[in-house]
């Protein structure tokens, strides 16, 4: 139950909102709107649950009662700024966390009729095609890539980039150089290395061999081989990132290849 000196500095939302002073009903049906689009309480709640701490030991830190800082996690109450500012030094909060809007989830679907399938660039006889996976996600940390290496076909050289690099074999065979060593790789097989290490991949057998690429990039923003992705597409500080083998002014970049 809150004390006297808790309920002076709480606002109670249960039963119609109080009359305001202009006599306008809108005006306080419009703040009420906006304070639960806020979801102070559920707010309050996920940090609290996140540093694992209870109710009892927030009230500690807070001079609130538990039973208070109850009903302000359930939205029975909405607390003061006086109170909140409280709370929100107790997670090392600036007063705006609570009123800013919430970030959305990220999900995109990417149907695999609306891929594009591109071949290698530099090159009249490319050693394979690629689909990337992910290149309608704006401000992405990792780049997934569809690959098709053909056979009888000899590889470019290799290729190093800033961050890491994953590659899981579906179909055929393949040799992955990494430095001055090569592995053959089988379906079912997959490799995780860094990508600051030159290396190049190859068709080791007399069937198509496909494979799941995955970049994931670094906060570098310069490479021997001038990008985050073989060809070339690091995202500098601050810089928005635009959707890779795709110039924004002309379309697909056919200098932008996989390797």
């Amino acid at each position: 139950m809150a004390t006297s000196g808790e309920a002076k500095d709480a606002i109670i939302t249960d039963g119609p909102p109080p009359p305001t002073k202009t006599g306008d009903p809108v005006a306080g049906e419009a703040a009420e709107s906006f304070i639960a689009e806020k979801k102070l309480g559920e707010r309050i709640k996920q940090l609290r649950l996140k540093k694992g701490m209870g109710l009892v030991e927030l009230g500690r830190h807070t001079g609130l009662s538990a039973s208070f800082l109850s009903q302000l996690e359930t939205g029975r109450v909405v607390p003061t700024l006086r109170n909140l500012a409280r709370i929100s030094l107790v997670f090392s909060k600036d007063l705006s966390y609570f009123f800013e809007p919430e970030p959305k989830t990220l999900f995109r679907v990417q149907r695999g009729k609306d891929r594009i399938r591109l071949p290698q660039s530099g090159t009249d006889d490319p050693a394979y095609y690629f689909e990337s996976l992910g290149y309608l996600i704006p401000d992405r940390q990792l780049d997934p890539y569809f690959a098709e290496f053909l056979p009888n076909v000899t590889p470019r050289r290799a290729h190093q980039h800033p961050g890491s690099e994953f590659l899981y074999v579906l179909e055929g065979e393949m040799d992955i150089t990494h430095g001055e060593a090569t592995h053959r790789l089988e379906p079912g097989d997959a490799v995780y290395f860094d990508a600051n290490t030159p290396h190049s991949y190859a068709n080791a057998g007399q069937a198509p061999a496909k494979a799941l690429i995955v970049t994931l990039q670094s906060n570098a923003s310069t490479s021997q081989s001038g990008g985050a992705l073989p060809g070339g597409n690091v995202k500098k500080p601050g810089q928005t990132k635009a959707p890779p083998h795709i110039n924004p002014d002309q379309g697909f970049n056919p200098d932008q290849g996989f390797e």
